[in-house]
């Protein structure tokens, strides 16, 4: 059993920056953020292989958004950048103790754990 808390939502105006954060109980790999808007599908945003320090982008985040992990706090961060009105979503921490090819890691149902989520809200 693998319990994510996730932090840091809130709201910015466009052009703003925030980080999340996620602290697992355990470490487990690859450790991902996903993000829903209403009325639209979850959709992956960065993933990061934590022995590796692998990291993968959604096209939409690449370039504005980074992930990186602290294995120390087993905690995996979310840099958010140049933020845009439609980055707004409930932002998900996930991990996975079933394996994740690089082909599925912004595949949901290859994550087995999921975060509370934290709200991020911007405006323009």
């Amino acid at each position: 059993q693998v319990q994510l808390v996730e932090s840091g939502g809130g709201s910015v105006q466009a052009g703003g920056s925030l980080r999340l954060s996620c602290v697992a109980s355990a470490k487990t790999s690859p450790m991902a953020w996903f993000r829903q808007a209403p009325g639209k599908e979850r959709e992956g945003v960065a993933t990061i292989y934590t022995g590796s320090r692998r990291t993968y982008y959604a096209t939409s985040v690449e370039g504005r958004f980074t992930i990186s992990q602290d294995n120390d706090k087993n905690t995996v961060y979310l840099q958010m950048n140049s933020l845009k009105p439609e980055d707004a979503a409930m932002y998900y921490c996930a991990t996975s103790t079933w394996g994740v090819s690089m082909a599925q890691i912004f595949d949901e149902r290859r994550y087995n754990y999921w975060g509370q989520g934290t709200q991020v809200t911007v405006s323009s």
